[in-house]
């Protein structure tokens, strides 16, 4: 397998992982939109948490 084989598969395996992070950020953004009044306040910071934490990881 060529060099450039592998980097095209690892592309290919980074937008996979990529898509999976922008759905999850996404959903739960909107989890938090819909549920901000009627949650917990640990909940919400721990959602919070996690949108900062995954939003970063689509930056890297």
């Amino acid at each position: 397998m060529s060099k450039t084989d592998k980097l095209k598969e690892e592309i290919g395996w980074l937008k996979v992982i990529f898509g999976i992070l922008v759905a999850t950020d996404i959903s739960l953004i909107a989890w938090l939109a819909q549920n901000y009044a009627k949650s917990g306040v640990l909940l919400l910071i721990s959602c919070s948490f996690a949108v900062v934490i995954i939003t970063v990881l689509e930056d890297l």
